[in-house]
């Protein structure tokens, strides 16, 4: 399942589409809802594999995958994401403060990693540099 929000992202003249992949639809609705509120089109899935067919197909800019899923875990996701659409940078955005986890997915060339509940000032700033193709401060 997947909802769609269009709208034009932050400084930019051409629209820039964010994917969120998170099992939890409540906070895809509010992740959705931020940065929609910032001017990104968003797209929302709840299904990883639906995920990677439209990667596939759309090569979007920027994921922000959540790390524990059913199906596939969001450094699955990401290892996937590296064949289909390497140019897509991922931001991990996840609940469970693992250190092993956020090595493995930084060192598997993650631009950020946040932990729910996320500063949306930061968070922001990570999707700005990751879209920018840009580390974030």
């Amino acid at each position: 399942m997947r909802s769609s929000i269009l709208v034009t992202a932050p400084n930019n003249t051409q629209v820039l589409t964010i994917c969120l992949v998170d099992d939890d639809a409540s906070v895809l609705k509010a992740t959705s809802r931020l940065l929609a509120s910032s001017g990104w089109k968003v797209e929302s899935f709840l299904d990883p594999i639906a995920f990677l067919r439209y990667a596939e197909a759309s090569k979007p800019r920027v994921a922000v995958l959540d790390v524990i899923m059913p199906i596939m875990n969001g450094l699955e996701v990401q290892t996937e994401l590296q064949t289909i659409s390497p140019s897509t940078r991922v931001i991990i955005l996840t609940s469970k403060d693992d250190q092993s986890v956020r090595s493995k997915a930084m060192a598997a060339g993650a631009s950020d990693f946040f932990l729910k509940p996320v500063n949306d000032d930061e968070f922001l700033a990570g999707i700005e540099a990751a879209a920018n193709g840009t580390e974030s401060s």
